[in-house]
Protein backbone atom coordinates (compact mmCIF):
# COMPACT_ATOMS: atom_id res chain seq x y z
CA UNK A 1 0.00 0.00 0.00
CA UNK A 2 1.45 3.45 -0.91
CA UNK A 3 2.26 5.60 2.11
CA UNK A 4 1.26 9.19 2.82
CA UNK A 5 4.20 9.60 5.22
CA UNK A 6 7.58 7.98 4.63
CA UNK A 7 10.17 8.36 7.40
CA UNK A 8 13.77 7.77 6.36
CA UNK A 9 16.10 7.07 9.27
CA UNK A 10 19.07 4.72 9.46
CA UNK A 11 17.84 2.68 12.45
CA UNK A 12 14.93 0.26 12.46
CA UNK A 13 11.94 1.43 14.56
CA UNK A 14 12.24 -1.36 17.14
CA UNK A 15 14.79 -3.60 18.80
CA UNK A 16 15.07 -6.87 16.90
CA UNK A 17 15.91 -9.78 19.21
CA UNK A 18 15.71 -13.57 19.08
CA UNK A 19 13.57 -15.31 21.71
CA UNK A 20 13.14 -19.10 21.70
CA UNK A 21 14.52 -19.23 18.18
CA UNK A 22 12.06 -16.64 16.85
CA UNK A 23 12.64 -13.02 15.83
CA UNK A 24 10.75 -10.62 18.09
CA UNK A 25 10.37 -6.86 17.62
CA UNK A 26 10.50 -5.01 20.97
CA UNK A 27 9.67 -1.40 21.69
CA UNK A 28 12.67 0.87 22.20
CA UNK A 29 13.59 1.31 25.86
CA UNK A 30 13.73 5.10 26.01
CA UNK A 31 10.47 7.03 25.59
CA UNK A 32 12.29 10.14 24.37
CA UNK A 33 14.59 8.67 21.78
CA UNK A 34 13.99 9.84 18.24
CA UNK A 35 12.53 6.47 17.19
CA UNK A 36 9.37 6.49 19.37
CA UNK A 37 8.94 10.20 18.65
CA UNK A 38 8.94 9.62 14.90
CA UNK A 39 6.70 6.55 15.08
CA UNK A 40 4.06 8.59 16.85
CA UNK A 41 3.43 10.53 13.62
CA UNK A 42 2.04 7.39 11.97
CA UNK A 43 -1.09 7.86 14.08
CA UNK A 44 -2.27 10.67 11.79
CA UNK A 45 -1.98 9.02 8.38
CA UNK A 46 -3.83 6.13 6.79
CA UNK A 47 -0.59 4.32 6.08
CA UNK A 48 3.03 5.08 6.83
CA UNK A 49 6.38 3.60 5.94
CA UNK A 50 9.81 3.55 7.56
CA UNK A 51 13.09 3.11 5.67
CA UNK A 52 16.12 1.73 7.55
CA UNK A 53 19.08 -0.53 7.06
CA UNK A 54 19.59 -4.12 8.19
CA UNK A 55 22.85 -6.03 8.19
CA UNK A 56 23.11 -8.76 5.55
CA UNK A 57 25.95 -11.03 4.49
CA UNK A 58 24.75 -10.86 0.89
CA UNK A 59 22.71 -7.87 -0.30
CA UNK A 60 21.26 -9.99 -3.12
CA UNK A 61 20.29 -13.00 -0.98
CA UNK A 62 16.78 -14.08 -2.08
CA UNK A 63 15.80 -15.15 1.46
CA UNK A 64 16.38 -11.64 2.87
CA UNK A 65 13.03 -10.23 3.99
CA UNK A 66 13.32 -6.66 2.82
CA UNK A 67 9.83 -5.44 3.66
CA UNK A 68 7.77 -6.28 6.72
CA UNK A 69 4.48 -5.02 8.15
CA UNK A 70 4.37 -3.83 11.76
CA UNK A 71 1.26 -3.52 13.91
CA UNK A 72 2.10 -2.02 17.30
CA UNK A 73 0.84 0.61 19.70
CA UNK A 74 1.59 3.31 17.12
CA UNK A 75 -0.52 1.76 14.36
CA UNK A 76 0.13 -0.25 11.22
CA UNK A 77 3.05 0.69 9.02
CA UNK A 78 5.57 -0.84 6.64
CA UNK A 79 9.29 -1.12 7.30
CA UNK A 80 11.63 -1.40 4.33
CA UNK A 81 14.96 -2.81 5.50
CA UNK A 82 17.83 -2.15 3.10
CA UNK A 83 20.31 -5.03 3.11
CA UNK A 84 23.78 -3.60 3.77
CA UNK A 85 26.93 -5.61 4.37
CA UNK A 86 29.07 -5.02 7.42
CA UNK A 87 31.64 -3.32 5.16
CA UNK A 88 29.04 -0.97 3.66
CA UNK A 89 27.76 0.02 7.12
CA UNK A 90 31.26 0.57 8.46
CA UNK A 91 32.26 2.80 5.55
CA UNK A 92 28.96 4.70 5.40
CA UNK A 93 28.32 5.12 9.13
CA UNK A 94 31.42 4.58 11.24
CA UNK A 95 33.92 6.15 8.84
CA UNK A 96 32.19 8.77 6.67
CA UNK A 97 29.47 9.84 9.12
CA UNK A 98 31.36 9.54 12.41
CA UNK A 99 34.97 10.29 11.47
CA UNK A 100 34.38 12.95 8.82
CA UNK A 101 30.94 14.53 9.36
CA UNK A 102 30.44 14.29 13.13
CA UNK A 103 33.55 16.28 14.19
CA UNK A 104 32.87 19.05 11.66
CA UNK A 105 29.21 19.35 12.66
CA UNK A 106 30.31 19.77 16.28
CA UNK A 107 33.25 22.06 15.35
CA UNK A 108 35.98 19.62 16.43
CA UNK A 109 38.24 20.07 13.43
CA UNK A 110 41.11 18.33 15.18
CA UNK A 111 39.08 15.07 15.20
CA UNK A 112 38.25 15.30 11.48
CA UNK A 113 39.55 12.42 9.36
CA UNK A 114 38.97 12.75 5.63
CA UNK A 115 41.50 10.28 4.22
CA UNK A 116 39.67 6.95 4.80
CA UNK A 117 36.29 8.12 3.43
CA UNK A 118 34.81 5.98 0.66
CA UNK A 119 32.55 8.58 -0.93
CA UNK A 120 31.32 6.20 -3.61
CA UNK A 121 29.96 3.90 -0.89
CA UNK A 122 28.26 6.82 0.89
CA UNK A 123 26.58 7.82 -2.37
CA UNK A 124 25.51 4.26 -3.06
CA UNK A 125 23.93 3.79 0.37
CA UNK A 126 22.11 7.12 0.15
CA UNK A 127 20.79 6.24 -3.32
CA UNK A 128 19.45 2.94 -1.96
CA UNK A 129 17.57 4.82 0.76
CA UNK A 130 16.16 7.22 -1.83
CA UNK A 131 15.04 4.37 -4.10
CA UNK A 132 13.26 2.67 -1.21
CA UNK A 133 11.51 5.91 -0.24
CA UNK A 134 10.47 6.54 -3.84
CA UNK A 135 8.97 3.04 -4.04
CA UNK A 136 6.94 3.52 -0.84
CA UNK A 137 5.64 7.07 -1.30
CA UNK A 138 2.11 7.72 -2.52
CA UNK A 139 1.59 10.57 -5.03
CA UNK A 140 2.25 13.85 -3.23
CA UNK A 141 3.39 12.07 -0.06
CA UNK A 142 5.61 13.64 2.56
CA UNK A 143 9.05 12.01 2.80
CA UNK A 144 10.78 13.01 6.02
CA UNK A 145 14.54 12.33 6.03
CA UNK A 146 16.59 12.43 9.21
CA UNK A 147 20.16 13.36 9.91
CA UNK A 148 23.51 13.89 8.32
CA UNK A 149 24.25 10.29 7.34
CA UNK A 150 21.44 10.63 4.76
CA UNK A 151 22.41 14.03 3.36
CA UNK A 152 22.26 12.93 -0.28
CA UNK A 153 18.83 11.27 -0.12
CA UNK A 154 16.81 14.44 -0.94
CA UNK A 155 18.76 15.13 -4.13
CA UNK A 156 18.37 11.60 -5.45
CA UNK A 157 14.72 11.44 -4.38
CA UNK A 158 13.84 14.72 -6.12
CA UNK A 159 15.13 13.27 -9.41
CA UNK A 160 13.12 10.06 -8.95
CA UNK A 161 9.90 11.55 -7.55
CA UNK A 162 9.44 15.25 -8.30
CA UNK A 163 5.84 15.00 -7.03
CA UNK A 164 6.62 14.28 -3.38
CA UNK A 165 7.23 16.79 -0.61
CA UNK A 166 10.62 16.35 1.03
CA UNK A 167 11.53 17.45 4.55
CA UNK A 168 14.92 17.00 6.20
CA UNK A 169 15.72 17.38 9.89
CA UNK A 170 19.16 17.78 11.47
CA UNK A 171 19.45 16.37 14.99
CA UNK A 172 22.98 17.72 15.37
CA UNK A 173 24.39 21.23 15.38
CA UNK A 174 25.00 22.78 11.97
CA UNK A 175 28.20 24.86 11.88
CA UNK A 176 29.03 28.14 10.19
CA UNK A 177 30.55 28.21 6.71
CA UNK A 178 34.14 28.47 7.94
CA UNK A 179 33.75 25.07 9.59
CA UNK A 180 31.26 23.28 7.32
CA UNK A 181 33.18 24.14 4.16
CA UNK A 182 36.12 22.07 5.37
CA UNK A 183 34.18 19.12 3.91
CA UNK A 184 35.34 18.48 0.32
CA UNK A 185 31.85 17.24 -0.62
CA UNK A 186 30.17 20.42 0.65
CA UNK A 187 28.57 21.47 -2.65
CA UNK A 188 27.11 18.04 -3.36
CA UNK A 189 25.68 17.87 0.17
CA UNK A 190 24.14 21.34 0.21
CA UNK A 191 22.76 21.03 -3.33
CA UNK A 192 20.94 17.89 -2.16
CA UNK A 193 19.51 19.70 0.87
CA UNK A 194 18.34 22.57 -1.34
CA UNK A 195 16.19 20.03 -3.21
CA UNK A 196 14.02 19.80 -0.08
CA UNK A 197 10.80 21.66 0.56
CA UNK A 198 11.80 22.15 4.19
CA UNK A 199 15.15 21.85 5.97
CA UNK A 200 14.70 21.76 9.74
CA UNK A 201 16.94 22.39 12.73
CA UNK A 202 16.50 22.51 16.50
CA UNK A 203 17.30 26.19 16.99
CA UNK A 204 17.58 29.41 14.96
CA UNK A 205 21.41 29.51 15.10
CA UNK A 206 21.72 26.25 13.17
CA UNK A 207 19.15 27.44 10.59
CA UNK A 208 21.10 30.67 10.16
CA UNK A 209 24.36 28.75 9.72
CA UNK A 210 22.80 26.55 7.03
CA UNK A 211 21.50 29.57 5.10
CA UNK A 212 24.92 31.20 5.26
CA UNK A 213 26.60 28.01 4.00
CA UNK A 214 24.11 27.82 1.10
CA UNK A 215 24.85 31.45 0.20
CA UNK A 216 28.59 30.81 0.35
CA UNK A 217 28.44 27.87 -2.07
CA UNK A 218 25.65 28.79 -4.50
CA UNK A 219 23.64 31.69 -5.82
CA UNK A 220 21.05 31.03 -3.12
CA UNK A 221 19.23 33.96 -1.57
CA UNK A 222 17.46 34.47 1.74
CA UNK A 223 14.04 35.82 0.72
CA UNK A 224 12.42 35.94 4.15
CA UNK A 225 13.57 36.34 7.73
CA UNK A 226 11.56 36.45 10.92
CA UNK A 227 12.01 37.65 14.48
CA UNK A 228 12.78 34.73 16.77
CA UNK A 229 10.05 34.21 19.42
CA UNK A 230 11.07 35.43 22.85
CA UNK A 231 10.64 31.94 24.31
CA UNK A 232 13.71 30.84 22.32
CA UNK A 233 16.00 33.66 23.40
CA UNK A 234 18.20 33.23 26.45
CA UNK A 235 20.26 36.35 27.03
CA UNK A 236 24.04 36.16 27.08
CA UNK A 237 24.27 32.59 25.78
CA UNK A 238 26.39 31.47 22.87
CA UNK A 239 23.62 30.08 20.64
CA UNK A 240 20.98 32.82 20.84
CA UNK A 241 19.79 34.43 17.57
CA UNK A 242 17.31 37.29 17.38
CA UNK A 243 16.28 36.83 13.75
CA UNK A 244 16.38 33.76 11.55
CA UNK A 245 16.03 32.96 7.83
CA UNK A 246 12.84 31.09 7.02
CA UNK A 247 12.86 30.95 3.18
CA UNK A 248 15.63 30.46 0.64
CA UNK A 249 15.40 30.75 -3.15
CA UNK A 250 17.64 28.52 -5.25
CA UNK A 251 17.32 27.94 -8.99
CA UNK A 252 13.67 28.95 -8.94
CA UNK A 253 12.84 26.58 -6.06
CA UNK A 254 11.78 27.91 -2.65
CA UNK A 255 13.10 26.08 0.38
CA UNK A 256 11.57 26.59 3.81
CA UNK A 257 14.13 26.75 6.61
CA UNK A 258 12.58 25.94 9.97
CA UNK A 259 13.62 25.64 13.59
CA UNK A 260 11.58 23.44 15.88
CA UNK A 261 13.30 22.52 19.16
CA UNK A 262 12.54 18.91 20.02
CA UNK A 263 10.70 18.46 23.29
CA UNK A 264 10.05 15.45 25.48
CA UNK A 265 6.91 13.44 26.21
CA UNK A 266 5.93 15.18 29.42
CA UNK A 267 2.84 13.04 29.96
CA UNK A 268 4.84 9.81 29.82
CA UNK A 269 7.47 11.11 32.23
CA UNK A 270 4.86 12.46 34.63
CA UNK A 271 3.18 9.04 34.74
CA UNK A 272 6.52 7.43 35.54
CA UNK A 273 7.38 10.08 38.12
CA UNK A 274 4.02 9.69 39.87
CA UNK A 275 4.18 5.90 40.10
CA UNK A 276 4.57 4.45 43.60
CA UNK A 277 7.52 2.32 42.43
CA UNK A 278 9.44 5.36 41.18
CA UNK A 279 8.70 7.35 44.32
CA UNK A 280 9.82 4.45 46.50
CA UNK A 281 13.07 4.10 44.53
CA UNK A 282 13.75 7.84 44.79
CA UNK A 283 13.14 7.75 48.55
CA UNK A 284 15.54 4.81 48.93
CA UNK A 285 18.23 6.68 46.97
CA UNK A 286 17.80 9.69 49.25
CA UNK A 287 18.07 7.51 52.36
CA UNK A 288 21.31 6.00 51.08
CA UNK A 289 22.72 9.48 50.43
CA UNK A 290 22.15 10.60 54.00
CA UNK A 291 23.04 14.29 54.25
CA UNK A 292 25.07 14.29 51.03
CA UNK A 293 23.90 16.22 47.98
CA UNK A 294 23.65 14.22 44.76
CA UNK A 295 24.91 15.73 41.51
CA UNK A 296 23.72 13.75 38.49
CA UNK A 297 25.33 13.78 35.05
CA UNK A 298 23.94 11.66 32.20
CA UNK A 299 25.25 11.41 28.65
CA UNK A 300 26.98 9.30 26.03
CA UNK A 301 30.69 8.64 25.84
CA UNK A 302 31.71 11.14 23.19
CA UNK A 303 34.33 13.87 22.95
CA UNK A 304 31.52 16.38 22.27
CA UNK A 305 29.88 15.69 25.65
CA UNK A 306 32.59 17.21 27.82
CA UNK A 307 32.75 14.33 30.29
CA UNK A 308 36.44 14.74 31.11
CA UNK A 309 36.14 18.50 31.53
CA UNK A 310 33.22 18.03 33.92
CA UNK A 311 35.11 15.54 36.09
CA UNK A 312 38.12 17.85 36.21
CA UNK A 313 35.85 20.67 37.40
CA UNK A 314 34.55 18.41 40.18
CA UNK A 315 38.14 17.66 41.14
CA UNK A 316 39.01 21.36 41.34
CA UNK A 317 35.97 22.04 43.53
CA UNK A 318 36.94 19.25 45.96
CA UNK A 319 40.51 20.57 46.08
CA UNK A 320 39.46 24.20 46.68
CA UNK A 321 36.63 23.41 49.11
CA UNK A 322 37.67 20.76 51.65
CA UNK A 323 34.45 21.50 53.57
CA UNK A 324 32.46 19.86 50.75
CA UNK A 325 34.26 16.54 51.00
CA UNK A 326 31.86 13.93 52.27
CA UNK A 327 28.91 16.25 51.59
CA UNK A 328 28.53 15.98 47.81
CA UNK A 329 28.54 13.00 45.47
CA UNK A 330 28.66 12.88 41.68
CA UNK A 331 26.88 10.11 39.80
CA UNK A 332 28.43 10.30 36.33
CA UNK A 333 26.59 8.18 33.74
CA UNK A 334 28.57 7.95 30.50
CA UNK A 335 27.04 5.30 28.27
CA UNK A 336 29.53 3.70 25.92
CA UNK A 337 28.63 3.87 22.22
CA UNK A 338 30.42 2.98 18.99
CA UNK A 339 32.85 0.75 20.85
CA UNK A 340 34.70 -0.10 17.64
CA UNK A 341 35.83 3.50 17.19
CA UNK A 342 39.20 4.52 18.64
CA UNK A 343 38.14 8.13 19.41
CA UNK A 344 35.33 6.96 21.70
CA UNK A 345 37.47 4.32 23.36
CA UNK A 346 40.04 7.02 24.18
CA UNK A 347 37.38 9.23 25.79
CA UNK A 348 36.06 6.32 27.86
CA UNK A 349 39.58 5.57 29.09
CA UNK A 350 40.10 9.24 29.99
CA UNK A 351 36.86 9.38 31.95
CA UNK A 352 37.72 6.21 33.86
CA UNK A 353 41.23 7.47 34.64
CA UNK A 354 40.08 10.88 35.91
CA UNK A 355 37.27 9.37 38.00
CA UNK A 356 39.68 6.81 39.45
CA UNK A 357 42.19 9.53 40.31
CA UNK A 358 39.56 11.64 42.09
CA UNK A 359 38.24 8.68 44.08
CA UNK A 360 41.78 7.72 44.98
CA UNK A 361 42.72 11.22 46.15
CA UNK A 362 39.58 12.11 48.06
CA UNK A 363 37.63 8.94 48.75
CA UNK A 364 37.35 7.41 52.19
CA UNK A 365 35.98 4.19 53.59
CA UNK A 366 32.61 5.90 54.13
CA UNK A 367 32.50 8.24 51.13
CA UNK A 368 33.28 7.84 47.44
CA UNK A 369 33.05 11.16 45.59
CA UNK A 370 32.21 9.71 42.15
CA UNK A 371 30.07 6.79 41.06
CA UNK A 372 30.88 6.11 37.42
CA UNK A 373 28.33 4.13 35.39
CA UNK A 374 29.07 3.11 31.80
CA UNK A 375 25.79 1.36 30.96
CA UNK A 376 22.33 2.60 30.10
CA UNK A 377 20.03 2.89 33.13
CA UNK A 378 16.42 1.68 32.65
CA UNK A 379 14.25 4.73 32.17
CA UNK A 380 11.97 4.18 35.18
CA UNK A 381 15.06 3.93 37.40
CA UNK A 382 16.56 7.02 35.77
CA UNK A 383 13.44 9.04 36.58
CA UNK A 384 13.91 8.05 40.24
CA UNK A 385 17.48 9.39 40.12
CA UNK A 386 16.21 12.60 38.50
CA UNK A 387 13.81 12.98 41.44
CA UNK A 388 16.44 12.21 44.07
CA UNK A 389 19.19 14.42 42.65
CA UNK A 390 19.88 17.89 44.00
CA UNK A 391 21.59 19.01 40.79
CA UNK A 392 21.62 17.85 37.16
CA UNK A 393 24.97 18.77 35.61
CA UNK A 394 24.63 18.73 31.79
CA UNK A 395 27.63 20.38 30.16
CA UNK A 396 28.29 19.20 26.59
CA UNK A 397 30.90 21.07 24.57
CA UNK A 398 28.46 20.98 21.64
CA UNK A 399 24.99 19.46 21.35
CA UNK A 400 22.16 19.83 18.87
CA UNK A 401 19.51 19.83 21.61
CA UNK A 402 19.93 17.53 24.69
CA UNK A 403 16.82 15.90 26.07
CA UNK A 404 18.34 14.69 29.36
CA UNK A 405 18.02 18.16 30.87
CA UNK A 406 14.35 18.29 29.84
CA UNK A 407 13.71 14.82 31.28
CA UNK A 408 15.20 15.99 34.59
CA UNK A 409 12.93 19.04 34.65
CA UNK A 410 9.81 17.05 33.74
CA UNK A 411 10.57 14.55 36.52
CA UNK A 412 10.68 17.21 39.24
CA UNK A 413 7.10 17.14 40.42
CA UNK A 414 8.32 18.82 43.63
CA UNK A 415 9.48 21.94 41.72
CA UNK A 416 12.90 21.53 43.31
CA UNK A 417 16.40 20.80 42.06
CA UNK A 418 18.88 22.82 40.02
CA UNK A 419 19.88 22.39 36.38
CA UNK A 420 23.42 23.39 35.39
CA UNK A 421 23.49 23.56 31.59
CA UNK A 422 26.12 24.27 28.97
CA UNK A 423 25.44 27.32 26.83
CA UNK A 424 26.53 25.19 23.85
CA UNK A 425 23.58 22.79 24.16
CA UNK A 426 20.70 23.70 21.87
CA UNK A 427 18.32 23.38 24.84
CA UNK A 428 20.01 26.40 26.48
CA UNK A 429 18.10 28.80 24.21
CA UNK A 430 14.83 27.62 25.80
CA UNK A 431 15.92 27.11 29.41
CA UNK A 432 17.01 30.52 30.63
CA UNK A 433 16.38 29.60 34.29
CA UNK A 434 19.09 26.97 34.30
CA UNK A 435 22.47 27.91 35.72
CA UNK A 436 24.14 28.48 32.36
CA UNK A 437 27.85 27.71 32.12
CA UNK A 438 30.68 27.72 29.59
CA UNK A 439 32.33 24.26 29.66
CA UNK A 440 35.46 25.66 27.98
CA UNK A 441 36.08 27.89 31.01
CA UNK A 442 37.35 26.38 34.26
CA UNK A 443 36.16 29.39 36.24
CA UNK A 444 32.67 29.29 34.72
CA UNK A 445 32.28 25.55 35.32
CA UNK A 446 33.51 25.66 38.91
CA UNK A 447 31.41 28.71 39.76
CA UNK A 448 28.26 27.18 38.22
CA UNK A 449 28.37 23.91 40.15
CA UNK A 450 29.12 25.72 43.41
CA UNK A 451 26.24 28.12 42.78
CA UNK A 452 23.96 25.14 42.18
CA UNK A 453 24.81 23.18 45.31
CA UNK A 454 24.63 26.33 47.49
CA UNK A 455 21.43 27.79 46.01
CA UNK A 456 18.74 28.57 48.61
CA UNK A 457 15.50 26.59 48.46
CA UNK A 458 13.33 29.55 47.43
CA UNK A 459 15.56 30.34 44.46
CA UNK A 460 15.70 26.67 43.43
CA UNK A 461 11.93 26.35 43.43
CA UNK A 462 11.35 29.62 41.61
CA UNK A 463 13.77 28.62 38.84
CA UNK A 464 12.46 25.08 38.56
CA UNK A 465 8.86 26.26 38.33
CA UNK A 466 9.76 28.40 35.32
CA UNK A 467 11.84 25.63 33.77
CA UNK A 468 8.91 23.23 34.04
CA UNK A 469 6.64 25.76 32.36
CA UNK A 470 9.15 26.10 29.49
CA UNK A 471 9.29 22.34 29.01
CA UNK A 472 5.50 22.07 29.05
CA UNK A 473 5.22 24.81 26.41
CA UNK A 474 7.37 22.81 24.01
CA UNK A 475 6.18 19.22 24.34
CA UNK A 476 7.18 16.61 21.77
CA UNK A 477 3.69 16.89 20.27
CA UNK A 478 4.51 20.46 19.24
CA UNK A 479 7.39 19.20 17.10
CA UNK A 480 7.15 18.19 13.46
CA UNK A 481 8.46 18.65 9.93
CA UNK A 482 8.79 22.42 9.95
CA UNK A 483 6.31 24.37 7.87
CA UNK A 484 5.07 21.31 5.98
CA UNK A 485 1.81 20.84 7.81
CA UNK A 486 1.14 17.52 9.48
CA UNK A 487 -1.10 16.88 12.46
CA UNK A 488 0.80 16.60 15.77
CA UNK A 489 1.18 13.07 17.12
CA UNK A 490 -1.15 11.81 19.85
CA UNK A 491 0.03 11.04 23.35
CA UNK A 492 2.54 8.24 23.47
CA UNK A 493 1.00 4.90 24.45
CA UNK A 494 2.26 3.63 27.78
CA UNK A 495 4.22 0.44 27.18
CA UNK A 496 4.93 -2.11 29.88
CA UNK A 497 8.30 -1.77 31.55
Amino acid sequence: MPSELVIVYHRQPYEEVVEDGKIVFRENKSPNGIVPTLKSFFGHVNHGAWIAWKLAEDVNAPEFEQKIEIDDAYGQYSVSRLPLTDHMVREFYHVTSKEAFWPILHSFKEQYNYDPVDWANYRDVNRRFAEAAAAEAAPGALVWVHDYNLWLVPGYLREMRPDVRIAFFHHTPFPAADMFNVLPWRKEIVRSLLACDDVGFHIPRFAANFASVAESLFDAKIVEREVVPEQWITEDTALTERTAPVRLLFEGHEVSVSYTPLGIDGQFIRERAESPETRATAAEIRRDLGDSQLILSVGRTDYTKGGTQQLESFERVLEARPDLRGKIRLMHVSVQANRNMAAYEEIQNEIEQVAGRINGLYGTLDWQPITLISRAIPFAELVAYYQAADVAWITPLADGMNLVCKEFIASRLDDDGVLVLSEFAGAAVELSDAVITNPFSNRSMDHAILAAIEMPEAARKERMSRLRAAVRRNDVRDWGPGRLKIAPPPARPVAAE
